[in-house]
């Protein structure tokens, strides 16, 4: 059968059967009709991307900058240059923004200053490639493909302690709710869990069949999320974890075609099962049912190529970083019947 023309209300019907998303996006791609278009955040691909406070987020990007922006109105409130390579790592505590990058470093920005990066952390060899921020907001936790996790001390800059493990290419790191524990991905395709305190590896969980390539902690700090590399739809899962039983997966969620990027828990909503995340390069955001593995929602971001990383800016509201198309703001509707509404905000 002919597929339905694109934005009639047949199309628009087989995506709200489908449990779409809408987008929103900032870029240089031509969005579809009633989705209103920004100018691009970023000159180049985005590569990571954070929720900062209220409505704003923090990004960064292929261009070696980092930007804040109104994700509601896409408008660009600061950004910061000094970094010499691409940035490959964003996060934030509520004033203070962190970067990390390919020229080997970590910078600290504060939110109302623009005159430079208020803290630099040098000390790893390669690409830092993880960053984490204590839950008191004075420590940092790096980390590198030269197999290396430091921890910083946030007001001085000073280098609390370096922990090196063989073949230990860091991919991701996060830190646990309240306690002094950081969760890490790597592509020895294991996840671990490090005690802050003495920098040391408390916990190796059992390994995968491919490259573990982020991770995240539910906000009672009893799950663990981690995502995997693959490719024609061999790995690409994403895997939970029970903290207090480490040995054994809970479940896998299977779904993505290429290496899944990003997996994120969602806020628990008001009529939202408990939920989770993952974004992939095959263009796709997907959304489980944290507790049966069943895909609730797809959304397909056309010509935004691969997917790099996952916010959450609250329990219905996402945004995606990607390599061809910016940022896109993606919303979940769940009422009696499911909706496909395409948001409007006001230009930049």
């Amino acid at each position: 059968a002919a597929k339905p023309e694109r934005h009639s209300w047949k199309w628009r019907l087989e995506k709200m059967k489908c449990g779409f998303f809408c987008s929103l996006h900032w870029s240089g791609v031509r969005p579809g009709r009633g989705v209103q278009q920004h100018n691009p955040v970023h000159a180049d691909a985005v590569t990571s991307v954070a929720a900062l406070k209220a409505d704003l987020c923090v990004s960064g990007g292929k261009d070696k900058s980092v930007a804040v922006c109104n994700w509601k109105s896409g408008a660009v409130l600061r950004r910061f240059v000094g970094h010499e390579h691409e940035v490959t790592k964003v996060t934030c505590d509520s004033n203070r923004i962190f970067s990390a990058s390919r020229d080997k470093t970590v910078m600290m920005w504060e939110l109302h200053r623009t005159s430079g990066p208020s803290q630099h952390f040098p000390g790893h060899d390669l690409v830092v490639t993880g960053l984490a921020v204590s839950p008191d907001a004075t420590q940092l936790c790096t980390g590198s493909r030269d197999n290396t996790v430091c921890k910083w001390d946030v007001e001085t800059g000073g280098c609390l302690g370096r922990a090196a493990v063989s073949r230990n290419l860091v991919t991701h790191l996060c830190w646990v709710p309240g306690e002094p524990y950081v969760i890490q991905t790597s592509e020895d395709k294991t996840v671990k869990m490090w005690d802050s305190r003495e920098l040391r590896v408390a916990q190796t969980f059992p390994g995968k069949q491919h490259i573990q390539t982020c991770c995240d902690v539910s906000q009672d700090g009893r799950y663990v999320l981690s995502s995997s590399s693959g490719f024609a739809g061999e790995g690409c899962e994403a895997t939970l974890w029970d903290l207090r039983q480490t040995r054994s997966r809970v479940r896998e969620y299977k779904g993505h075609f290429q290496t899944t990027t990003s997996c994120v828990f969602l806020p628990r909503g008001p009529a939202l099962a408990p939920s989770i995340a993952t974004s992939s390069y095959d263009s796709k955001v997907k959304v489980w049912d944290q507790d049966t593995a069943a895909c609730l929602a797809t959304a397909c971001l056309e010509g935004a190529g691969p997917l790099a990383s996952l916010a959450v800016c609250d329990s219905s509201t996402l945004l995606c970083a990607t390599f061809n198309s910016g940022i896109h703001l993606l919303q979940m509707r769940n009422g009696a019947n499911l909706e496909l509404e395409e948001l409007k905000v006001s230009a930049a």
